[in-house]
């Protein structure tokens, strides 16, 4: 058992005084290429890192949910019947509850209706060891972590699609994160060796082996520790700025815009939003070019796909940092075949795809640059594609 399954059921017992009636894990995600995409109903390539969230869960004789986690001070308590009062989240504001408390609480309001009559009061403690604010989607670990174990105590039998479903209605509805449906599809379906290729149209899904081991490759997450949170304007302004270009397109989505498309883009739209038009639209073609060249050439050839994607997401999307774009450039000039920023930006961690015995030689050069940049050190370490959610106990 890992120290997150340990520290997650020592909570739970000094919490409630007894033992779980089970605990369940779900993984944190590295997206390999794909930014942005999802809630532009685009293409993604995510898979499941062996970093988890594990959630205690014991069931309570009356109709109260308490949550707790060994990262907040205090639990929080609601009764069951009050969900529909906390929650949904109004866009623009912050969670009735304390946010952290907003994601597994929000399952349990959106899981709810799900199971109808059999749904019961329960004591949840949450432990992790994805890194929070880093792009891993700790918030997706969470999330599914939770609807796992709910879906067994209260047996709803839902698929993990739905439960998906159910993760990104609490980040959305309950939280008042405009997210997509990447994080949770990856975490929820997450498979060794392998990614997940989605359409967040249709979602629609197919196993993209990855052969990263028998290349000779790692992939070394580089957590730059500037952390970010996904409900903040930021994010929120590349999102309208893509719904706004879609609409001055007349199409329904981004992902509805062929890059032969964007020189009557950039006719149309101010030079802000056309570059935000521009990265989407790129961005998806180059994850459809990273499944092909996946399949026939393998891993070491995708090096150039990645590094166009941070270049866009730095240039077009304006969401890299100093701190991601010296980690990359770092990895790049000490051998990398390719590195990207990961996840939503404005912060987080950057991935670097490098042979597995040059990886100490990268990471130096890393912290060595940040030193000198005068950055907070980051988080260095490897990640290999894994499954996704479990019940551990």
């Amino acid at each position: 058992m890992t120290a997150a399954h340990d520290a997650a059921v020592d909570l739970f017992t000094r919490l409630t005084g007894r033992t779980p009636d089970g605990v369940w894990s779900a993984p944190g995600r590295v997206n390999l290429i794909g930014e942005h995409t999802d809630y532009n109903d685009g293409f993604v390539l995510p898979f499941a890192i062996p970093q988890r969230t594990v959630a205690a869960v014991g069931r309570r004789a009356d109709r109260r949910i308490r949550v707790a986690s060994t990262f907040a001070d205090e639990p929080v308590e609601v009764e069951l019947d009050d969900l529909d009062r906390v929650f949904p989240t109004p866009a623009g504001t912050t969670p009735a509850v304390a946010e952290w408390a907003a994601y597994p609480l929000g399952v349990a309001w959106a899981l709810r209706a799900a199971a109808a009559g059999a749904a019961t009061g329960l004591d949840i403690a949450i432990a992790s060891d994805v890194p929070v604010g880093a792009g891993l989607s700790s918030s997706a670990a969470i999330e599914g972590a939770t609807a796992t174990a709910l879906d067994d105590l209260w047996g709803t039998g839902l698929d993990a699609v739905s439960l998906a479903r159910i993760g990104r209605t609490a980040e959305n509805e309950a939280v008042g994160a405009p997210t997509g449906i990447m994080d949770q599809m990856a975490s929820m379906l997450g498979e060794s060796d392998a990614a997940i290729f989605l359409d967040c149209r249709s979602l629609a899904t197919e196993v993209v082996p990855l052969g990263m081991a028998d290349a000779g490759l790692a992939v070394l997450v580089m957590d730059t520790r500037v952390t970010h949170a996904h409900s903040t304007g930021g994010y929120r302004e590349r999102r309208a700025a893509c719904e706004r270009g879609a609409a001055l397109l007349g199409v329904p989505a981004l992902r509805d815009v062929a890059v032969a498309d964007l020189t009557r883009a950039e006719r149309l739209m101010d030079d802000v939003t056309f570059r935000r038009v521009r990265h989407i639209v790129t961005e998806n073609q180059r994850v459809q070019d990273t499944v092909a060249t996946l399949r026939a050439r393998g891993p070491r050839a995708i090096g150039d796909l990645l590094v166009a994607s941070h270049a866009s997401m730095r240039d077009d999307f304006e969401i890299s940092t100093p701190e991601l774009d010296a980690a990359v450039e770092t990895a790049l000039t000490s051998g990398a075949v390719g590195a990207r920023m990961t996840g939503g930006g404005f912060g987080g961690a950057a991935i670097a795809l490098v042979d597995r015995d040059a990886v100490p030689l990268l990471a130096d050069a890393v912290r060595a640059r940040f030193t000198a940049e005068g950055f907070v050190a980051p988080h260095l370490f490897e990640v290999s594609p894994s499954a996704g959610p479990r019940r551990d106990a």
